[in-house]
């Protein structure tokens, strides 16, 4: 029995080499007849279960996994991934109330063939996946008033460059930005000041404020909340030549290609890369980016956000974002209607899903209508049903995910040369 264990746990070869540490050796060939010889756990008839892929080699060859979703575990291997095999192994368990899936047609064909009683219910990952990917492709569509708004000098930076006229030195683009990342930190420490002048434990100001207790008690000791901790500065090989190098940047010359050929005429064994590198960062700490004299009018342009941080900022929390995104964002709203209505359908779609509004789907799919997202509406219309189980019910193809992570491991550990049954058996039997 122990043999047999250790055979289902690590397999042939690595299981016989545990057996001779433990005493009792054996080879990897009697483990593994031990392992196919097992008997398999008689399991309860499931009622809840989930369907989803496993890779037998990844973008050749695919398989079925069931797993039961009350109890968590494994009901069977399929050697491939066909509607047929799915409809057949259904028809054998008739008492399957509810299938939780993907949005697979093979899948979705197999289930209402092979178990037409249960309820299907859609994976909010996958939905919520399928929405961010038709919103990306909205948004790159958008690629040209993107652009133009982002050229718009309409940003933060620049306001606030222009807002320190009659300073010695405007404040870089990187301490204007620090400063709006700092400020929440700021307002929350002057409320914590307050909070504890009127006399509120440190338990309740640390509810009030989302802190730590240590944290609360740390706070209150400074005048102003204590800053990140700085990046350690590594000393490297062009340390002593940036001040020649700082001095002819100033002089004009920004041409990295030239700096380097000085400093190389001049001796110094470095490499142009490390000179590209040193511009590169320099460049973006520069007061050039906000050039704004007393009395400048002239501002170079705010360099937008690429359509993958669009798509993403779109879809983010405003309350987690910077001053610079949020504004970026409600000119974007402005100049693009269709993809601010975009966004909006799409946010209500997310609620819908994660079942933070009671909206019902037929108004959903209403407002969906009358918007670009038009597509990926007409995509769900077959769905109806299986997208209404994601609503009212909790399941989910989570608890599937898990144990195909569990199935690579195992499909690993036989390096790919055992058989299809082997595998079966060592995925069924849990250890």
């Amino acid at each position: 029995m122990l043999q047999r264990h250790l055979g289902l746990a690590l397999g042939g070869a690595p299981a016989a080499r545990m057996a001779h540490r433990l005493a009792m050796p054996v080879s990897g060939d009697t483990l593994v007849r031990l392992v196919r010889a097992a008997p398999l756990p008689t399991q309860p008839e499931p009622r809840v279960v989930g369907i989803d892929e496993w890779a037998w080699r990844r973008g050749r060859s695919y398989g079925t996994m069931v797993v039961d979703l009350e109890r968590h575990t494994v009901l069977d291997l399929l050697p491939d991934r066909d509607a047929g095999s799915v409809a057949a192994w259904l028809r054998a368990h008739p008492g399957i109330e509810v299938i939780a899936r993907d949005r697979a047609d093979v899948f979705a064909e197999g289930a209402r063939a092979g178990a037409p009683q249960a309820q299907h219910v859609l994976d909010r990952f996958h939905l919520l996946r399928n929405l961010s990917v038709a919103l990306h492709a909205i948004v790159a569509h958008h690629h040209g008033v993107i652009r133009a708004v982002g050229r718009a000098r309409v940003d933060y930076e620049v306001e606030a460059a222009r807002a320190v006229a009659g300073a010695a030195r405007p404040p870089t683009a990187i301490e204007v930005r620090k400063q709006a990342t700092h400020a929440p930190r700021r307002a929350r420490h002057s409320e914590l000041k307050r909070l504890s002048e009127a006399g509120a434990s440190v338990a309740g100001m640390a509810r009030a404020l989302d802190l730590d207790r240590k944290t609360v008690r740390v706070w209150l000791r400074q005048d102003a909340p204590p800053s990140w901790q700085r990046r350690r500065i590594v000393p490297t090989i062009l340390d002593p030549y940036r001040d020649h190098l700082e001095a002819r940047w100033q002089a004009g010359c920004r041409n990295a290609a030239e700096l380097a050929r000085g400093l190389i005429h001049a001796g110094a064994d470095i490499r142009p890369r490390m000179v590209r590198d040193w511009a590169m960062r320099r460049r973006r700490a520069s007061t050039d980016v906000m050039d704004a004299t007393p009395g400048s009018t002239s501002a170079p342009p705010w360099r937008p956000p690429s359509i993958n941080r669009t798509a993403w900022l779109l879809q983010a929390d405003p309350s987690t974002l910077v001053a610079d995104d949020r504004r970026f964002l409600d000119r974007l709203r402005v100049e693009a209607p269709d993809l601010a209505k975009s966004v909006a359908v799409a946010t209500r779609f997310a609620d819908l899903v994660r079942r933070r509004s009671g909206e019902s789907l037929e108004a959903w799919f209403a407002a969906a209508a009358a918007t670009p997202l038009a597509k990926f509406a007409v995509g769900l219309e077959g769905d109806r049903d299986a997208l209404r189980g994601t609503i009212t019910t909790p399941w989910s193809t989570s608890p599937v995910e898990g144990q195909i992570g569990r199935q690579k491991m195992l499909k690993r550990t036989m390096f790919g040369r055992a058989g299809f049954a082997l595998l079966r058996q060592r995925a069924l039997i849990a250890i």
